[in-house]
Formats: C-alpha cells, sequence, structure tokens
C-alpha cells in the first residue's frame, strides 16, 4: 500500500525533471539541463559543493555533478532557481491537472507534514522541509509530493548503503529486471559504457546478474529487500492518514498522475 501510495502521486513532482518549462527557464539564468536539474533539486540545501550534492544524489557520475557544480552558483542563487522551479510547476501542470485539487492536496499535504517530525537521517529532505509552503493550492500539492519523493529517497539511500549497493551498481539492478533500458540511465547518469559493462561484470560475478544481464534468483531477493526496506521506511509519512484515507488518497491521485503521464510530461511513460 506505501509504494503505491507513493506512485499514485508521484508524476505530479517528477515531471519537473523533464518539463520544458523548467529547461527553458534554467537556460535563462545560463543552465543547462543537467546544471538545471543539479541545482534545482540541490538549492534547498544552499550553494553547496559538489561532493555534497554527489552524496545526497548517490548515483550520479561524480564528474558530472562536478563539472555543473558549484559554476552554478556564479550564476544563479538557490533562491532564485527554487523560485524557478516553482514557476515551472505551476505553467507545466496548470495545463493537465484540473482546478479541484483541495482534498488531494489536503491529505498530501498532511503527510508531508507528519514526515517533517521525522528529519533524522534524511539530508535532502531535511533542506525540502525547511522551504515554506506555497500559498497557492497546485504548488502546495507539488510541495507535498516534493517532500515525500524526498522522504523515501532518503530512505532508500540508506537501504542501498546497508546493502553495499553503490550508485552505478543500484542503476544497473534496476535495468537488470528488465524493466527500463540501461543506455537512458546510464547517459542521464553520465556513465561511460566501460564503467557501465565493468560494473556489470562485477555484480555477475558476485551472482546477481546473470550472463544476459538480468537479475539472478539472488539479485532479485536483493532487489526486493531493498525496495521492501525503503516502503518500511516511507511508511511513517502516511500513518497520520486512516486506511479510509490511504484508499481516497490514492483514488484522488491516481487520475491525477495519470493526467500528467497522457499530458506528456514524463518521456516515454505513456
Amino acid at each position: 500500500m506505501i509504494r503505491t501510495l507513493f506512485r499514485s502521486l508521484e508524476p505530479v513532482h517528477g515531471m519537473i525533471y523533464f518539463a520544458p518549462e523548467a529547461d527553458s527557464r534554467y537556460a535563462s539564468v545560463g543552465l543547462d539541463r543537467p546544471g538545471g536539474y543539479f541545482a534545482s533539486r540541490a538549492a534547498a540545501l544552499g550553494p553547496v559543493g559538489a561532493e555534497v550534492v554527489i552524496a545526497t544524489f548517490y548515483n550520479f557520475n561524480p564528474e558530472i555533478v562536478r563539472a555543473r557544480i558549484p559554476q552554478a552558483w556564479e550564476k544563479v542563487t538557490p533562491e532564485r532557481i527554487i523560485a524557478l522551479r516553482l514557476e515551472a510547476a505551476d505553467e507545466a501542470l496548470r495545463k493537465v491537472l484540473p482546478d479541484d485539487l483541495k482534498e488531494i492536496t489536503e491529505l498530501a499535504r498532511r503527510a508531508a507534514e507528519r514526515s517533517k517530525e521525522m528529519l533524522h537521517g534524511r539530508p535532502l529532505f531535511a533542506a525540502h522541509a525547511s522551504l515554506p509552503w506555497p500559498d497557492d493550492t497546485l504548488l502546495q500539492l507539488f510541495h507535498a509530493q516534493t517532500l515525500l519523493r524526498e522522504f523515501r529517497g532518503d530512505g532508500h539511500l540508506a537501504a542501498l548503503l546497508r546493502h553495499g549497493i553503490t550508485g552505478i551498481e543500484a542503476l544497473v539492478l534496476h535495468v537488470a529486471t528488465g524493466d527500463y533500458p540501461a543506455d537512458a540511465l546510464r547517459k542521464t547518469r553520465a556513465w561511460s559504457q566501460e564503467q557501465w559493462d565493468a560494473t556489470v561484470e562485477d555484480l555477475r560475478h558476485r551472482g546477481l546478474v546473470n550472463e544476459d544481464r538480468l537479475l539472478t534468483e539472488k539479485g532479485r531477493e536483493l532487489r526486493q529487500g531493498i525496495e521492501d526496506e525503503t516502503d518500511l521506511m516511507a511508511a511513517p509519512a502516511y500513518d497520520v492518514l486512516s486506511d479510509q484515507e490511504k484508499e481516497r488518497f490514492v483514488e484522488l491521485a491516481a487520475p491525477l498522475g495519470k493526467a500528467v503521464v497522457e499530458g506528456g510530461l514524463l518521456p516515454g511513460r505513456r
């Protein structure tokens, strides 16, 4: 149920990493797409160095981060890029979402406010949790899902660390499920083919992937364990909602997520 709650509303946040409305705003201050992504997501932390972004974002090649951060802060302040991201979210989401968002926003905000009581061990989430709530209902919904996403994400990194899985290894294991193309993840995270292949070979020797680069039984058990632990650590954010309210959350959120996908705001998810 926890994963269903998260996934039902996640497109409302996830679209910001692909929206041309965001790209154009970041370009207006001199940032390309990777630079805009790193700066806009890290901005809540302040003008941090590359190492902090490498640590909190986890699965990107450190070299692409060092090529964009801290240089981005010479072009734009964290406060400005946070504002630009909200402007982009407002423009993009308003095209595809209905006007009546009051009930789902109230439910999502309650869960997000609950998550703010558990800052410990979640640095990227904590930074976003310190940002003020927008006044507009649509942007409150976007901010609520942003908090829920980063809350879950920091927990996911803890699970990966506990199992000794690096950033690139997590990507390879994701691809090894057969659900996602390797080139898409490898290129967006800026890993070379050589680095990717070496990681595949290492995971093969560890018995986690087979000759076809798909998960072995051991690999499936490992990945399932990581996902289950991630759900477990994300669950407290939603415990403020009754079982009936959780069902209502999914009932209201699922059509919104579908509208974002069908509106073309998440490439490859139609």
